[in-house]
């Protein structure tokens, strides 16, 4: 069964879309055109946000990604789509038309539903007398349905000037069921000259230059190849708006005014760009982006936003940087990395969970880390170090709870690393945590990551030389995780091997190397 939306939905997407903006005298010339004198879809195709019974498609009109305006007339253009059961696209099941528009950079966002839950499917757009190659997505099983494996890989950071995005090839010939990606999408600085490839100059400042930025980077064939694969769920860390930025504070100090400014740009940008729900469309400076992901009784994911609603740094005065000795201030307890609201629906969420192992999504490595300098201890009061006690409340309902098999997996530090969690230093862990390592952004030397490993016994594993991304195997009894790298991003090409793997048992959240 296939369905077909009238001219008048496609004209009430459009003002949904755009607002007052976009006037009525647009629309009859745009849904005539027959034909764009260029490719439209140089940026790819992906699909996200996938439930029982549907997903969001999404691909972006930009003939010309290093534009400002992707090379897109100044006017709605319609976009055909269909999904179907098989590859080729003969056993269509749903097809439809919807505008791109420019005042959301003719980017689409599709949200289908009625599809039959737990397969695979196949999609693709079609536009100004072009086409896309088919893409793969899938549906979810059903809550509560008893499901034996799930394949998902991870990864984050991913600067373009420090590497090519080879990872990603080899993450999809692992055929993951589903990809998560754990922030630094973009980074937002100017260009150099110091990397193997080089971005658009100028840093964004607003929705043109951030338009820019991911036109840059969504034109890399293996990111492209990559969200064709599997369905993608997204979250942001700081480099999609401002390096190291909380809140409406930057590091260095902006008027928050100008700041909220130019977040509002970077979230619109990150909508435009992504497989997101209209849930996450941006209002101004503010965008939702915290969720849950059920996959049957098998696993649930929760989806942190670190960035939006933290409390404002502390212990600044003692360092002029974010590597901070401690402070009465760190321990405060108001202070929250999350926010009230986010804690809250965390909390409750954990505590309501039924499923056999419990993903905690986010940017950072949660556990202890701290570094001994000739100073003495610093923390960084960036991530987690900088609010203890938000990470003290989430590991004590775990405990309370008894929430089933928790796990937490992340980014940021350009490095894979292993740790377990523990309420103390010295007892039992209550869960393991992975980081993924980096798509291409650069780490440091394994000297360094040894010497924390020295000093954080919670840290059961470290290399920061290495890039690539996580490969996680779950099934009711056990979950296999597997670092995957890539012997050099140097090169836009690269051989992959496992560098570490490691094993945990459900109801014994230890570490095993495998």
């Amino acid at each position: 069964m296939s369905f077909t939306p009238s001219r008048r939905l496609l004209l009430a997407q459009a003002a949904s879309l755009a607002g007052a903006a976009l006037l009525p005298g647009a629309w009859t010339p745009a849904l005539a055109q027959a034909r764009l004198p260029e490719d439209p879809f140089r940026l790819g195709v992906a699909s996200g946000e996938p439930t029982r019974d549907g997903m969001v498609l999404w691909t972006r009109l930009a003939p010309r990604p290093l534009q400002p305006d992707g090379g897109m007339p100044r006017a709605p253009v319609e976009v055909r789509w269909e999904l179907a059961e098989d590859e080729a696209l003969r056993r269509v099941v749903r097809r439809g038309r919807t505008l791109a528009v420019p005042e959301a950079g003719h980017s689409v966002h599709v949200e289908v539903v009625g599809l039959r839950p737990d397969r695979p499917y196949f999609y693709r757009f079609m536009a100004g007398g072009y086409a896309t190659p088919a893409a793969r997505t899938r549906t979810t099983p059903v809550r509560g349905a008893d499901v034996q494996r799930l394949r998902l890989a991870y990864g984050a950071c991913q600067k373009y000037e420090a590497g090519f995005f080879n990872a990603y090839e080899h993450m999809a010939a692992d055929a993951p069921d589903l990809v998560l990606f754990l922030g630094d999408y973009i980074y937002e600085q100017k260009a150099t000259n110091n990397g193997v490839r080089r971005h658009p100059d100028e840093e964004p400042m607003d929705i043109g230059g951030y338009r820019v930025r991911y036109g840059a980077y969504k034109s890399d064939p293996h990111l492209m190849a990559a969200h064709a694969a599997a369905p993608w769920m997204v979250i942001w860390d700081d480099h999609e708006v401002k390096n190291d930025y909380g809140g409406a504070q930057a590091r260095a100090p902006v008027d928050p005014a100008v700041f909220l400014r130019r977040r509002a740009a970077a979230y619109q940008a990150f909508y435009e760009h992504m497989p997101l729900r209209r849930r996450s469309r941006p209002v101004g400076p503010d965008m939702l982006l915290y969720r849950t992901l059920d996959w049957g009784r098998l696993a649930q994911f929760q989806f942190l936003d670190t960035r939006q609603y933290r409390t404002t740094r502390t212990c600044e005065a003692l360092s002029n940087e974010k590597s901070i000795p401690d402070c009465p201030e760190r321990w405060d307890p108001s202070r929250s990395l999350l926010g009230g609201a986010q804690e809250r629906w965390l909390l409750d969420g954990l505590g309501d969970s039924r499923a056999r192992w419990n993903v905690l999504a986010q940017q950072y490595f949660m556990g202890e880390l701290k570094r001994q300098t000739p100073q003495g201890v610093r923390y960084s009061n960036d991530g987690w170090e900088g609010y203890p006690q938000t990470r003290q409340k989430i590991l004590e309902r775990w405990r309370d709870a008894r929430v089933s098999n928790p796990l937490v997996l992340g980014g940021d530090i350009h490095c894979f690393m292993a740790g377990e969690l523990s309420l103390k230093p010295g007892e039992a862990p209550l869960a393991a945590e992975f980081v993924g390592g980096s798509i291409s952004s650069l780490g440091s030397d394994n000297k360094t990551f040894h010497a924390l490993t020295n000093q954080n016994p919670n840290i059961r594993f470290a290399d920061g030389e290495t890039r690539g991304f996580g490969l996680v195997e779950i099934t009711p009894q056990a979950c296999d995780v597997r670092f995957r790298a890539v012997r050099t991003a140097l090169k836009p090409t690269s051989d992959d091997f496992d560098i570490a793997r490691f094993h945990i048992d459900a109801g014994r959240p230890g570490l095993q190397r495998a």
